[in-house]
């Protein structure tokens, strides 16, 4: 298994820049267990430190046998193509009814993952730990890599790649953890991304099937707009 590492890796992919603010390397206890043993920077996402782990180490737990990795995207992107072995559990609360990761005992070791890097990731692992699943991780990179690096995946389209796009905006109404979400509803394919102090945020969308004559809603809190993904695309939506 390879050894972690606390050094952050940053990567470009196709329609990604992996730029994130992080608060800090912090270490959390729930239950008197340790929530980062293994040093790695953390991200804050509602409240709560996520640590990150780099796609090397998520390899080689995943060649291990050693994680239950959990893809926190939508359901036609997870059937599409998601990590080998991987169970569904959505951002930010998991699957309703029952998810598959809280049939779990809570000392497992769970890898979120999502698309672009680690925003739909971190939402479900903030719920995780809260959870009490305290060995919970985020990758770092996001699925992008792992599937540009030919890791192992499984799914109907793990050969189809989507196209990536970027939808910038600004806000009045964003508040404390306020996200900006924009979702596909036909297919439930969704993304987010946080919305920073001055009303900003950009969240990129990388969904199956949806050109830029597709309608999709982006949604913040105290409003959205649904309109063609070509024209919320463009400059700045203004919520």
């Amino acid at each position: 298994m390879s050894q972690p590492r606390s050094r952050r890796s940053y990567l470009t992919t196709a329609g990604c820049v992996l730029a994130v603010g992080l608060a800090g390397c912090s270490q959390q206890t729930y239950d008197g267990e340790p929530a980062n043993e293994f040093g790695y920077e953390t991200t804050e996402t509602a409240g709560v430190e996520v640590p990150l782990v780099p796609i090397e180490d998520a390899l080689g737990w995943h060649g291990d046998d050693a994680a239950l990795f959990a893809d926190a995207r939508g359901s036609e992107a997870y059937e599409s193509a998601h990590i080998a072995g991987a169970v569904h559990s959505p951002a930010p609360d998991g699957a309703s009814g029952t998810d598959p990761v809280e049939q779990r005992e809570t000392d497992t070791r769970v890898v979120t993952y999502c698309g672009c890097p680690h925003h739909l990731s971190t939402q479900r692992g903030a719920s995780l730990i809260g959870a009490g699943y305290a060995d919970t991780y985020a990758i770092d990179e996001g699925f992008g890599p792992w599937r540009q690096n030919g890791y192992p995946m499984n799914g109907s389209r793990v050969e189809q790649i989507p196209e990536s796009y970027r939808i910038d905006g600004r806000t009045s109404a964003g508040g404390e953890d306020g996200y900006a979400w924009v979702w596909h509803d036909p297919s439930g394919q969704r993304e987010a991304a946080p919305i920073e102090s001055d009303g900003t945020f950009s969240v990129h969308v990388q969904f199956y099937d949806v050109g830029l004559e597709t309608e999709l809603r982006l949604s913040v809190p105290g409003g959205e707009r649904t309109a063609p993904l070509a024209e919320l695309a463009t400059g700045e939506v203004v919520l």
